[in-house]
């Protein structure tokens, strides 16, 4: 992963990076927007609250945390940034046509594949039950 680093101009953009690999356009089929009509507002609308200020709207991603795609392989094709989570999220092609979100495992890049279920090799990415291990 090529990390691109700043150069220093303002104080802002002290000790910037950014992670060339990371895209940040989402699938459509795979968010959905959240209501965030929160931020120190009453019924009507109107801020109560002071210093709460407006808020760029997050989109949330659907995980999959479940990993039931048994042994079917799938690729890695983005590594995208969620902002609802500190940990970066992979978009999976399985290949049964099927694409998911699952979060990053750490050291996987673009083009690894990964697979779960009962009978898979243990390494990085790949989803066992716990009595398989």
């Amino acid at each position: 992963m090529a990390i691109h680093l700043y150069k220093t101009s303002t104080p802002g953009t002290r000790n910037g990076a950014v992670d060339s690999q990371v895209k940040s356009n989402p699938r459509n089929n795979l968010i959905y927007g959240q209501h965030r009509c929160g931020k120190g507002r009453n019924a009507r609308g109107i801020i109560t609250a002071r210093h709460r200020g407006g808020d760029h709207k997050r989109l949330y991603r659907k995980i999959d945390f479940r990993r039931n795609e048994k042994d079917i392989y799938g690729r890695i094709v983005t590594i995208e940034y969620d902002p609802n989570r500190n940990a970066y999220i992979c978009l999976i092609h399985y290949g049964d046509g099927e694409k998911r979100y699952i979060l990053h495992p750490r050291g996987a890049i673009i083009g690894d594949t990964i697979v779960s279920g009962t009978e898979v090799p243990i390494k990085m990415g790949n989803a066992l039950p716990l009595s398989a291990v």
